[in-house]
C-alpha cells in the first residue's frame, strides 16, 4: 500500500475496492450491474432508431436514457474520485471512453442532433475484456497486430494494384459501355467496377453490349482470383510470427525452445516457464 493510498479515508478505499476492483464480491457485482446498464442504455439507442417505436415512445426512451446519462455521470466523477491517478485514468482507454459516452447527451442540449453520437456509447462494451477477465486473451490479438504490421507493405502493395486495375477497367466499361447504359462517368464505372470485382453485383448498373458483358464476366472472374491473396499473406505472416514468438520461449533449465504461448511448464523436462 503506497503513501497516498494510506492518506485515503476508509470510504474513498472502499469506493476504490468496489469501482475498480475485480476481485471483491462488491466489484464483481459492480461490474456486472455496470455491464448490465451499459447493454441496456446501447439497446435503447438501437431502439430509438426504429421510426415507429420511436413515435410511440420517444419520451420513455428519452427518459431512460437520460437517466442512464446520469447514472454513467455518477460513475464517472466517482472514478476521478477514488483514483489513486486522475489524469492517468482521465487520459486512459477507459476514461476517455467514459467521458465520451457521457458528453453526447449535455452537447445535445447546446447543439441539436449532438445526441446522435451517444451510439458511441457502444464503445463501453470492451469493459466486457475486463468483467470476463479476457484480457489473458489479448496475446493473441497481438500476435495478429503484429503480423498485420508486418505484412502492411504487402497488403498496401496488393491494394495498389487492385486500385490500377479497377482504374484500367472503368476506362474501358465507360468507353464500351457509355452514358446510355448507365456509365456516365468514369468514377461512376469505377463505383461499378468495385462493386463487381468483389463480387457484391448490387445490379443498379448493369452492362448491355456483349462485349461489355464479356468484361464484366472477366471482372467476376478476376475478383475470385484475388480475394484470396490478402488472406494467404496475412496468413503467412501469422505463421512466421507464431513460429518467431515460440522461438521467444526458452526453458532456462534444459534450454529447449518452441513451447506454446500459452504454455505454462516445459513440455521436456516439467520446468515452469517464465511468462512472456
Amino acid at each position: 500500500m503506497n503513501t497516498e493510498e494510506k492518506a485515503d479515508n476508509p470510504f474513498k478505499q472502499q469506493l476504490r475496492s468496489v469501482i475498480f476492483g475485480t476481485e471483491t464480491p462488491q466489484g464483481k457485482r459492480f461490474d456486472i450491474i455496470l455491464m448490465i446498464c451499459i447493454v441496456l442504455s446501447v439497446l435503447l439507442i438501437f431502439i430509438d432508431t426504429i421510426e415507429h417505436i420511436n413515435e410511440q415512445y420517444g419520451q420513455l426512451i428519452s427518459i431512460a436514457e437520460w437517466s442512464f446519462t446520469v447514472l454513467f455521470t455518477v460513475e464517472y466523477i466517482l472514478r476521478l474520485y477514488c483514483s489513486l491517478n486522475r489524469l492517468h485514468y482521465a487520459r486512459s482507454f477507459f476514461g476517455i471512453v467514459d467521458l465520451v459516452s457521457i458528453l453526447p447527451s449535455y452537447l445535445g442540449l447546446i447543439f441539436p442532433g449532438a445526441n446522435v453520437a451517444l451510439a458511441l456509447r457502444v464503445l463501453r462494451l470492451f469493459r466486457v475484456f475486463r468483467v470476463l477477465k479476457l484480457l489473458r486473451y489479448l496475446s493473441d490479438g497481438n500476435l495478429l497486430l503484429k503480423a498485420m504490421v508486418q505484412s502492411s507493405r504487402k497488403v498496401f502493395m496488393f491494394f495498389f494494384s487492385v486500385s490500377l486495375i479497377i482504374m484500367v477497367l472503368s476506362v474501358i466499361m465507360y468507353v464500351v459501355e457509355g452514358p446510355n447504359n448507365g456509365f456516365t462517368s468514369i468514377p461512376k464505372s469505377m463505383y461499378w467496377t468495385v462493386v463487381t470485382i468483389t463480387t457484391v453485383g448490387y445490379g443498379d448498373i448493369t452492362p448491355q453490349t456483349p462485349l461489355g458483358q464479356g468484361i464484366a464476366a472477366l471482372t467476376m472472374l478476376i475478383g475470385y482470383s484475388i480475394i484470396a491473396i490478402p488472406t494467404g499473406i496475412l496468413t503467412a505472416e501469422i505463421s512466421h510470427e507464431m513460429v518467431r514468438t515460440r522461438d521467444l520461449r526458452k526453458c532456462s533449465n534444459c534450454g529447449k525452445k518452441g513451447h506454446d504461448n500459452d504454455a505454462d511448464y516445459c513440455n521436456h523436462c516439467g520446468s515452469e516457464l517464465e511468462k512472456l
